[in-house]
């Protein structure tokens, strides 16, 4: 009987714990010892073996051994099915960083967690389902100090779908299987990225914005029960409990607090015991926008202003770090570029359907929209309600001016139109759509105001700088709508041209944004903004500041039964 399988059956078990490992040395020595009866000493071969008492002295010793080497082999065996981890064991993180001996090489910031009742390393996932795409990032964090610490972020995002369409979740409306599957591209990236050890502790969530929150209820609560259903059965990670807001449609108010936390995180202005100046965010996504900024009242008394931030959904109150945070927020649906495309696009076809509501032949002709850029056009399709004298559907040909000398306040005039400045203010002052909003000048005059998402897309391709004032934003508008006669500016940014060339709405999405911040927020032109797409190499956005919070277990999910065969 060989003890070899015995040997190799202890070498995989090792891993497992320190003091499986001794066990194994242990029986591993005194299986060796058991075999030595096999091994026969020469001297013994050339004894004489005439005598009875001889022979039966050797058949008595020799069933002995065989019996003792058979206990010691079944002992072995039993103790090893004891060991063995093919038992469900759902393993404690904050003792996995020590005990796999592999944490240490995961983070060269220190040895060992500030607080001894977190783990070492720490990964979170969060996916954000948004109106024209979906997008994963991996965190990974390391728990050296009191506030964690963003070592890394891995992300991926969706393509388009065939046809070049959006890859949002909303796309697949009644098809929520495929909705939940077009996240597996995502889920494998984050396989990837998360060792194998972590991966029962590392917890996912999914949070959704404007593009399904304007699918309607139904529609958009069996795609979420799909996404979570595929995620719990086909991946290990902890997905966040439906209490916990695990996988669902974000609030707008969190989408921006959340954004403001990743944002004034990764520059240290929040985090640390200083009392530091924040900054703004504006956030400019598909379906909606987002303004989320401190205020202050310092001046309130002798500038007749009131002391304190006026009590409304737009107050957020936020404990973080240590600090006490008193925030504006507001999210503006049906503001975001895409939907401020289409208003813009509608109110054009509505002001030609008023000046001609019985005879629709216009609607087969190009209609001329200061907004798309001179000598370009462009195919649009707009939905109606059924009732609509053009509903449900209709598609137009928008053909830009021949001359763009004037374009670009003509399409300015159309995106602050939508804007509804003239709306009933309630509680003033308000900044637009009769939302309230303190005063920037007054109460944010000196604060750095970040902006980012499409502001970002559309300024940083034409060569502006991390920093610009609305003027200089202006000027770069005008230049855009003029059209390519006045595009030699744009000679030594690379890729610019082709991009203007293929995309007939720059005109349009720049009006858009120099309106919103402009007419809309009520900054000055000479309010300088800073653009990013990342800060220490971090992707801005709301993301990280909504994962922040999944590193504790009291935001909803456990580390997850592993099954080991």
């Amino acid at each position: 009987m060989s003890t070899q399988p015995v040997s190799r059956q202890l070498q995989n078990t090792s891993s497992y714990s320190h003091s499986t490992s001794r066990a194994s040395k242990r029986s591993n020595s005194q299986a060796s010892k058991a075999s030595s009866p096999f091994n026969f000493p020469d001297t013994l071969s050339a004894t004489p073996l005439g005598s009875p008492s001889t022979e039966t002295i050797m058949a008595q010793t020799q069933r002995s051994r065989y019996l003792k080497t058979g206990a010691i082999v079944g002992a072995v065996l039993l103790m090893l099915l004891w060991l063995s981890p093919s038992r469900s064991t759902a393993p404690n993180l904050g003792q996995q960083a020590s005990s796999t001996g592999s944490s240490t090489s995961l983070t060269e910031k220190c040895s060992k967690p500030y607080d001894p009742s977190k783990p070492l390393i720490q990964y979170a996932l969060m996916i954000d389902a948004g109106s024209q795409g979906s997008r994963i990032h991996v965190y990974k964090f390391s728990n050296c100090g009191p506030t964690p610490e963003l070592e890394h972020e891995e992300f991926e995002q969706t393509g388009k779908r065939e046809g070049g369409g959006s890859s949002g979740l909303s796309s697949y409306k009644d098809d929520a299987e495929g909705a939940a599957r077009s996240l597996d591209p995502l889920m494998l990236v984050a396989m990837r990225t998360v060792p194998d050890e972590y991966k029962s502790c590392s917890p996912v969530a999914v949070k959704a914005t404007a593009g399904l929150r304007m699918l309607g209820p139904e529609m958009s609560q069996n795609i979420l029960d799909a996404v979570r259903t595929r995620l719990e059965t086909a991946y290990p990670f902890p997905v966040v409990s439906h209490e916990k807001g695990g996988v669902e449609i974000m609030d707008g108010s969190d989408e921006g607090v959340y954004a403001w936390i990743t944002t004034n995180y990764l520059l240290g202005k929040i985090g640390g015991p200083d009392d530091t100046p924040t900054a703004a965010v504006f956030d400019l996504g598909g379906g909606s926008t987002q303004i989320v900024f401190q205020p202050t009242f310092e001046n309130s008394k002798d500038g007749g202003m009131p002391e304190r931030l006026a009590e409304g959904d737009h107050k957020y109150e936020l404990q973080f770090g240590g600090r006490y945070f008193e925030l504006y927020q507001h999210s503006h649906l049906g503001y975001g570029l895409m939907a401020a495309r289409e208003a813009v696009h509608k109110a054009i076809v509505e002001t030609k359907l008023d000046a001609n509501p019985k005879d629709l032949a216009w609607l087969k002709q190009p209609i001329v929209n200061p907004c798309i850029g001179p000598n370009m056009e462009r195919e649009i399709d707009l939905e109606f309600s059924n009732e609509h004298a053009l509903g449900p559907k209709v598609k137009v040909t928008m053909v830009g001016p021949k001359d763009g000398a004037s374009a670009s306040a003509q399409c300015r005039g159309l995106a602050e139109k939508i804007l509804k400045k003239e709306a009933d203010c309630k509680l003033s002052p308000c900044s637009f759509n009769g939302v309230h909003q303190p005063s920037l000048a007054k109460t944010f005059s000196r604060e750095d105001v970040y902006i980012f998402s499409y502001f970002f897309d559309r300024t940083r391709p034409l060569g502006m700088p991390d920093s610009f004032t609305l003027e200089e934003l202006s000027q770069l508008t005008s230049n855009v709508c003029a059209g390519e006669s006045h595009w030699g500016i744009f000679d030594g940014t690379k890729d610019a041209l082709k991009q203007l060339r293929d995309r007939p709405e720059w005109c349009l999405d720049l009006n858009f944004m120099l309106g919103l911040l402009h007419t809309g927020y009520e900054m000055p032109l000479s309010r300088e903004v800073k653009i990013a797409k990342k800060i220490k190499n971090n992707e801005l956005g709301w993301c990280l500041g909504a994962s922040l919070p999944l590193l504790s277990q009291e935001s909803g999910w456990t580390c997850r039964v592993k099954e080991i065969s």
